[in-house]
């Protein structure tokens, strides 16, 4: 597809947390990126400068909502005030990973719904179509009064896996808390595998108080959730799985942060490989055994759809051969 959109009213922007995603799907989509400035003031107010015209055109701005995640976000706000300002026909926004979904309901008494603050706020700014890759809970795509394309990453791993040979009975899905039962059946179906689950007591209890509901002994044991944060919650489920008698455990996860020593708690539990998507760029230490996949390609395969006004369904499952 290089070049494919050379000519087109379409024009792609990188703004400052991942750019070798943007780079990767600008690099698949034949969509060249623009040019734009982003600088940080002494006093921390960003100044952006769009470097070319963007007048009548489509415009898609790539731009995770990680950390630091509030310099991001006013980032990309201000980057869409730009946009708006110089008469661009449409905005659209490219959020690899979505900052402040988990603050989707309230959970104790006096709470915000962030995630509801933050959509509010993008739409406020101008934004004509968000396009999301797994966002922590589907329902945010109803905090928005646009079009929300949330795109999927288990046709990612099961792509990942299957080549690995990781199918059948030998291999058992796990899901290391209850509220990830869905995503653990998903990836599990594809590779015609049992699912367990780690459970626990009380909504409260610490990690390492859990117990499997599954049959998980002798079997290759794959944890799969949505964020890697701090990784005690893999680092735990691995322990239980362990004691458990897994014979092999393996994690992944679609956005991998690795907040807070996370390398050094994963590299001291029993998990083999971790698998993450490019999503998220940290600067923090990464354990040695992760594994990155792009999501680039099924990114960029879904602005291309978007702007062609194609349906975006054949992205969302994994097509075995």
């Amino acid at each position: 597809m290089v070049e494919q959109y050379a000519d087109k009213p379409i024009k792609l922007f990188s703004l400052t947390s991942n750019l070798p995603i943007a780079e990767k799907i600008s690099e698949v989509s034949g969509i060249p990126l623009g040019k734009v400035s982003c600088r940080q003031f002494s006093d921390g107010e960003i100044m952006i400068n769009i470097e070319e015209t963007v007048r009548g055109d489509d415009i898609y701005i790539i731009q995770s909502t990680s950390f630091p995640v509030n310099d991001n976000l006013w980032e990309l706000l201000i980057m869409i005030d730009a946009c708006k300002r110089a008469s661009a026909n449409s905005v659209n926004v490219v959020i690899p990973y979505f900052g402040y979904a988990r603050q989707d309901r309230i959970a104790a008494s006096r709470e915000p719904i962030t995630a509801k603050l933050v959509a509010n706020m993008l739409v406020k700014a101008g934004v004509d179509r968000l396009l999301t890759l797994d966002l922590h809970a589907v329902q945010v795509q109803g905090f928005f009064d646009i079009p929300v394309d949330n795109l999927f990453t288990v046709p990612l791993f099961a792509e990942h896996y299957s080549r690995l040979g990781f199918t059948g009975e030998d291999v058992v899905v796990v899901s290391p808390k209850n509220s990830g039962i869905k995503r653990a059946r998903s990836l599990a179906e594809v590779l015609d595998a049992p699912i367990a689950i780690i459970d626990y007591a009380q909504d409260d209890a610490s990690r390492e108080e859990g117990y499997i509901i599954g049959e998980v002994e002798g079997k290759k044991a794959i944890i799969i959730d949505d964020i890697l944060n701090t990784g005690k919650t893999f680092a735990e489920a691995a322990k239980i799985l362990e004691r458990g008698g897994a014979t092999d455990i393996y994690a992944v996860a679609s956005h991998g942060l690795f907040a807070g020593g996370a390398a050094d708690v994963l590299e001291a539990s029993p998990i083999k490989d971790i698998v993450v998507t490019d999503s998220v760029l940290t600067k923090e230490r990464v354990p040695e055994n992760v594994t990155y996949l792009s999501a680039a390609d099924l990114i960029a395969k879904a602005i291309v759809r978007i702007h062609e006004r194609r349906p975006l369904s054949p992205l969302f499952a994994y097509q075995k051969d």
